[in-house]
Order: C-alpha cells, then sequence, then structure tokens
C-alpha cells in the first residue's frame, strides 16, 4: 500500500503542449504506477486534448470549472463539478474546458494512451453552438 498526500513527492505543475491545445498544465498525483497514472489536470478556456483513446480505460473525476468530453461521431457533452466520467478501453476522444471557463479535473489513465491529432476548431462547441 502507498499513500499519496495530495501531490506525487519530488513532482513539479508540467505545462503541457504536445498533445494539447491551447495551455494545459498536469500536477502528478502519482506517477505512472503499474501502467496506470494519475493527474490533476487544469486546462485554461478554450483547452483540450487532442484525440486520444487508452488501453484500459479512463475516469475523471471533475473538481471545478466546466468542460466538454467528447466520444469520436459523437457531440460533446458538458462537464459540472462533481461529475465523473468513464471512458471505456479504445475509446477515441477528447475531453477540455469551455472558451469561456477552466476546468480541473483529476485524470486516471488505466493502461498506455494513444495519442491522435488535434481536435478542430470546428469540432469544438462555441458558446453560439451550445
Amino acid at each position: 500500500m502507498r499513500i499519496v498526500r495530495g501531490h506525487a513527492e519530488g513532482t513539479a505543475s508540467v505545462l503541457k503542449s504536445d498533445t494539447f491545445v491551447g495551455t494545459v498544465w498536469a500536477d502528478s498525483v502519482l506517477p505512472t504506477t503499474d501502467g496506470n497514472t494519475i493527474n490533476i489536470v487544469t486546462f485554461t478556456p478554450g483547452a483540450r486534448t487532442n484525440w486520444h483513446e487508452h488501453t484500459h480505460g479512463q475516469i475523471l473525476q471533475v473538481l471545478a470549472g466546466q468542460g466538454w468530453v467528447c466520444t469520436e461521431g459523437e457531440h460533446p457533452r458538458p462537464l459540472l463539478p462533481g461529475d465523473t466520467v468513464w471512458v471505456p478501453p479504445g475509446e477515441r476522444h477528447w475531453h477540455g474546458a469551455t472558451e469561456t471557463t477552466l476546468l480541473t479535473h483529476t485524470a486516471i489513465s488505466i493502461g498506455p494512451t494513444r495519442w491522435y491529432g488535434e481536435v478542430r476548431d470546428e469540432d469544438y462547441p462555441t458558446e453560439e453552438s451550445r
């Protein structure tokens, strides 16, 4: 058993860029252990992940702000504080903040993540398209 007190010891906030659009910060809660990663991720307004999938799934727990989550081929769905999302293994998806609010969530990624291309602006909802 291992107890982590809020933040993985010896780690710093990381500015994510290669697999995200916009400004996104990640704080490691638990470094990758047994293939699983837990991060607290904060998206600035309009920021989002690239399309991606997880070998064994992902759990998102929304802590603050508002955002979107979208499975490929579907319409984006709103995220609010207190929401928990289960993304099944191999489901291509993205998630991020609305264009006017921050979004902070805990991301529990089970197994390796496969990254794909950016979410195009026309696929990202705006205030007018809600």
